[in-house]
């Protein structure tokens, strides 16, 4: 009974989370829209381009954010061990597409050109993505 519920819960916080994983595509520049606070002061948000997007499991890997660091043993010999840092993926919710023009943090309309194709534009100042 108990794993059939949990298989209920994560069908339901994966229509949760898959909304928003066509918004945001490869190459684009994003801000990460949950801040994070130091020392009741220091408020940082952080912008990167995107490297990945995970359509499927509605999350990107946005470049500096998120960084995990990975400790590697060497395997073979004459290979190095050490720490290394990679970017970690984050849920497409948590960030927003930034324009190119003005530099605020939008979501992306849809417009369709008179030639048929549809394009992004800005929300905030209709400048095309």
């Amino acid at each position: 009974m108990s794993v059939q519920l949990l298989d209920k819960t994560r069908k339901i916080n994966k229509l949760l989370h898959n909304n928003n994983s066509h918004k945001v595509v490869f190459n684009d520049i994003c801000k990460v829209l949950s801040e994070i606070l130091l020392s009741n002061i220091l408020v940082i948000s952080k912008k990167g381009k995107v490297l990945v997007a995970m359509p499927k499991d509605s999350k990107v890997i946005v470049e500096g954010v998120n960084v995990a660091t990975c400790h590697t043993k060497p395997r073979k010999q004459g290979e190095q061990g050490g720490i290394i840092k990679k970017e970690a993926p984050i849920y497409t919710c948590k960030v927003q597409r930034v324009c190119p023009k003005c530099s605020k943090p939008t979501r992306p309309a849809h417009k369709v050109l008179a030639d048929g194709k549809k394009v992004r534009i800005c929300k905030k100042c209709g400048a095309e993505i």
